[in-house]
Order: structure tokens, then C-alpha cells, then sequence
């Protein structure tokens, strides 16, 4: 009796162990791929040391948090080019249910509004050149925008200062990518704001990397969390000169590693009441979610939460306090690059004016000019535009001369409709036919006319003459008379 008793509980406890091997953990239930960067040897500028650090750090992070990491270090644009279509097949090649992660790390310029990723072999001679020597933002990010997959993760540490002398007149920083302009289901980071410009730092790794590795590493918190978290570390350990930035159109949660909380990590002040996922809120708001905090807690929490009204919120409640002035700094840029991203993306002349009415003496208002330029000659009339424009008057009722005047139509013209265009017509009543009468024929100078008395009765020959004169006549005008409509035919056609 005690044989079947004790196989059942082995075939229970055998269950129960392969059922928790079939289980997929939180890293487990997706496929996770990633391409890592590096840019460190430039041939045509001084090195930067610090990213082949940061690749290599975030390929151990990475590859701890269950990802499958392709590593890439010093590309040339060919070489870019070809690492970045290679990784999109593997993508393409896992399926839907797939997280595709790129981190670079390098430099990154800021030409005419458009985000490029500087190649090893990069070596501009004038701001024209980068587009045909660099790689484009937007290309790595369409290309895994088109396939089908869970969640697509960029994490940029590419805001450095431009090292090139020929590019100048380039704008600092990169430009602001909203992602959710784009396909849904992206998230992308900066290593600092938008127009600003990211440290090397002096340490292995550069102060976003740093905050990264630590942050990352913190079991249980959504993606969102932890880039608020690693905004927060890397404006301490930079003094405010640099705070990280990111737009995110996530469609599902994501976590670098899965698991229980620790317990060891507290949340943010205020987190709790703050709902820091939420949407985005009035800077009335804010005052009322600030008010009575201390002045550091208070700081934190607009850094975490990064918006225009939040910002607007502490300069004002917090005149005095010592983070006011870099906060004050921080958004005067960011409501200059909000404009800046306003005007690329409307890209009219109204909207490089609109710009340059507001930021005259901006980095980019050599950039904005030079666009105007490219665009003011361009008419493409808006719909509202031309429904508040007048209408159109046709030709054909237009005066031409005194005697083509037109009458007043009979009802008013719509204005939003093009009055139809008439054929111009020739009311001009044709002149009258004139029939010539024919003259009495004279008879041959060479007939005689004998006169005699006639004789009692009509002569025989008297018949004959009378049929062949009428006859005669008969013909006669009828043939003259046909001339007459020919020649009336023509002048009208002349007239």
C-alpha cells in the first residue's frame, strides 16, 4: 500500500518542478535582442575613450537581463550601415513578440533639425557633408519602427560636444525625437536634453552610463521608473549640468529584471501621491503638489517628472532656493527647443519667422535663415487660407472690352465655390442677306430690232420668244442670287 502512496507523491512533486521550468519568467516570456555601439577610435578627431567603456558595460548588463547582444565597436558608415540592417533581420527573424534594444554610445550631431550618429570615418568639411558621411537618427529608428515587434528601447549617450571645427555654425546637442510622431510601442533616451550637450565624465564610464549600470540592476521596476531614477543620479553627480530625457509611446510593460523588490531602494519622494506615469499636468497643478515640500525634495521630483510645467512650477514658488537658476536655465532651452521642434516639423516660412521672432540670438538662428531661404518661395496654400481668401473671378466674367461687358448674374456668387468657367459667346445678330435685283438684259450690240406695227393677232414666232426670254431671266437670277448667300456667308464668318 505504501508503493502507490509514494510514487503518486513523486509524480506530484515531478509536476509541480516541470511545471515551474515551463513557466516563463518576466525575461523569459519575450525574445530579447540588442545591438550595442561603441564609437571611441575617431580617425579625424581626438578619441573618446570613456564609449568603448559604456559598450562594454551595457553588453554585460544587457546580457545579464537575458538579452541576446550583438556588439559593435569604431564603425565606419558602411559598417553602420550594414550592423544596423543585420540586426533588423535577426529582429524581423524572432517575431512579434520580441524587444529590440540599440545603445550607442559616440558622437552625435544636430544638422538642419535632423538627428545624425557620427561614423569612425566621419570628416566633415562644411555642415553639407554630414548628411552624406554620417548615419541618420530617423533611419535606425524607421527601420525597426516597420517590424512588428513588442517594444523597441534607444538609449543614446551621443550628446557630447561637437569636436569637428568645420561644423560651427551646427546647432548644440540633438534635437528633440517624439516618439509618438512614430510608430507606438518605442522608447527613446537621451544622456541629457534636448540642445544640450552630455559629459565623457571622468571617471570608466560616462555619468549616464554610470546611473545606467546601477539603476538598471534594480529588480522589479518598469522602464519608466528607471529613467527617472537614472535622470535623478545623473543631475546629482553632474551638479545639475546634465539631465537625461526620454519620450516614450510603450504600448506594454517592460522590465529590465523581473523579481521582488529588495526593499533596499526607496521610491522617489512622493511618488506615491505623484503618480509619476500619469499624464502630463498644469503648471496649477504642480504648485499645488509642491507647495509646503522642501526645496530639494521638491526638485527632485519636477527632475523625475522633466516637463515645461513642472519646471515652471518650482522657478516660481521657489525664487530663492539654489537649484532655481539652473532650473530657469534648463526651461528657457527647453521651451526654445520645443519652438525649434514646431518650425522643423511645419517647415514653412510662417513657421522659421514664427522662430526667429522668439529666438534671434539662438544657436540655431543661423540654422532657421538658412531654411527660410530654402523655403520662402514656396506657396502652398493652406485649406483654411484659401477659404478666407477671395474667390476667384472666372475670365469669361471678367470685362474684356466695352462691348463684351458682362450682366449682373441673377443670384450672388458662392465664394467658397470657383464660379464655372464659361465658352465666350457671340451674341452679335448677323447681318441681314441682300439679294441683288438683276438689271434688265441689253440685248447684243450686234442685234437689230425691227419695229414694225404688229400685225392683227400674235405672229407665230411670238410664242417662242416669250418662253425663252422668261426662261432666260428665271436662270439668270437664280444664279445671281446664290452669289448673294456666298458672300454673306463669308463676311459673317469674317465678322
Amino acid at each position: 500500500m505504501r508503493r502507490p502512496v509514494l510514487r503518486n507523491l513523486f509524480l506530484a512533486s515531478s509536476l509541480v518542478a516541470l511545471t515551474q521550468l515551463i513557466t516563463p519568467t518576466d525575461a523569459d516570456a519575450e525574445a530579447r535582442l540588442a545591438l550595442v555601439i561603441g564609437q571611441s577610435a575617431y580617425r579625424t578627431v581626438p578619441e573618446l575613450p570613456n564609449a568603448a567603456n559604456d559598450a562594454r558595460g551595457m553588453t554585460e548588463l544587457l546580457g545579464n537581463a537575458g538579452f541576446t547582444v550583438t556588439t559593435a565597436a569604431n564603425l565606419a558608415q558602411n559598417e553602420m550601415r550594414a550592423a544596423i540592417s543585420d540586426f533588423a533581420g535577426k529582429v524581423s527573424a524572432s517575431g512579434a513578440d520580441t524587444v529590440a534594444l540599440v545603445f550607442y554610445a559616440g558622437h552625435g550631431l544636430q544638422i538642419d533639425g535632423e538627428n545624425y550618429l557620427v561614423p569612425v570615418d566621419l570628416d566633415p568639411k562644411r555642415e553639407a557633408d554630414i548628411p552624406l558621411q554620417g548615419v541618420r537618427l530617423n533611419d535606425l529608428l524607421n527601420t525597426l519602427g516597420a517590424l512588428p515587434t513588442r517594444a523597441r528601447i534607444f538609449m543614446l549617450d551621443a550628446c557630447r560636444n561637437n569636436p569637428f571645427p568645420a561644423l560651427s555654425g551646427a546647432g548644440h546637442g540633438l534635437a528633440i525625437v517624439d516618439t509618438k510622431a512614430g510608430a507606438p510601442g518605442s522608447f527613446i533616451s537621451y544622456s541629457t536634453s534636448p540642445g544640450a550637450e552630455a559629459e565623457d565624465g571622468s571617471g570608466v564610464d560616462s555619468p549616464y552610463t554610470t546611473a545606467a549600470l546601477t539603476v538598471a540592476k534594480q529588480p522589479n521596476l518598469p522602464i519608466e521608473e528607471v529613467f527617472k531614477r537614472i535622470r535623478i543620479a545623473v543631475a546629482q553627480s553632474t551638479d545639475g549640468r546634465q539631465i537625461p530625457w526620454e519620450s516614450s509611446s510603450l504600448t506594454t510593460d517592460f522590465k529590465f529584471f523581473g523579481g521582488e523588490s529588495s526593499g533596499g531602494q526607496p521610491a522617489l519622494p512622493g511618488a506615491s501621491a505623484m503618480a509619476l506615469a500619469s499624464g502630463t499636468r498644469s503648471v496649477a497643478d504642480w504648485r499645488k503638489d509642491l507647495q509646503g515640500k522642501e526645496p530639494k525634495a521638491a526638485y527632485e521630483l519636477v527632475i523625475a517628472d522633466d516637463t515645461v510645467e513642472a519646471y515652471q512650477a518650482y522657478v516660481e514658488l521657489y525664487a530663492q532656493a539654489s537649484y532655481t537658476p539652473r532650473l530657469r536655465t534648463i526651461l528657457e532651452r527647453r521651451r526654445q527647443m520645443l519652438a525649434w521642434e514646431r518650425a522643423t516639423a511645419i517647415n514653412t516660412r510662417a513657421s522659421f519667422e514664427a522662430y526667429l521672432a522668439n529666438w534671434d540670438n539662438s544657436d540655431l538662428a543661423a540654422t532657421a535663415r538658412r531654411l527660410l531661404l530654402r523655403v520662402q518661395n514656396r506657396n502652398y496654400a493652406l485649406p483654411v487660407a484659401a477659404a478666407a481668401a477671395p474667390a476667384p473671378v472666372a475670365v469669361a466674367m471678367a470685362p474684356t472690352c466695352p462691348c463684351s461687358a458682362p450682366s449682373t448674374p441673377a443670384t450672388p456668387v458662392n465664394p467658397a465655390v470657383a464660379p464655372v468657367i464659361k465658352k465666350r459667346v457671340d451674341d452679335t445678330p448677323p447681318k441681314r442677306k441682300v439679294v441683288e435685283t438683276p438689271k434688265p438684259r441689253r440685248p447684243p450690240p450686234d442685234e437689230v430690232v425691227y419695229e414694225r406695227a404688229p400685225p392683227p393677232g400674235p405672229p407665230p414666232e411670238a410664242v417662242g420668244v416669250g418662253i425663252g426670254v422668261g426662261i432666260g431671266l428665271g436662270m439668270g437670277m437664280g444664279g445671281r442670287g446664290g452669289g448673294g448667300y456666298g458672300r454673306g456667308d463669308y463676311n459673317r464668318g469674317r465678322y
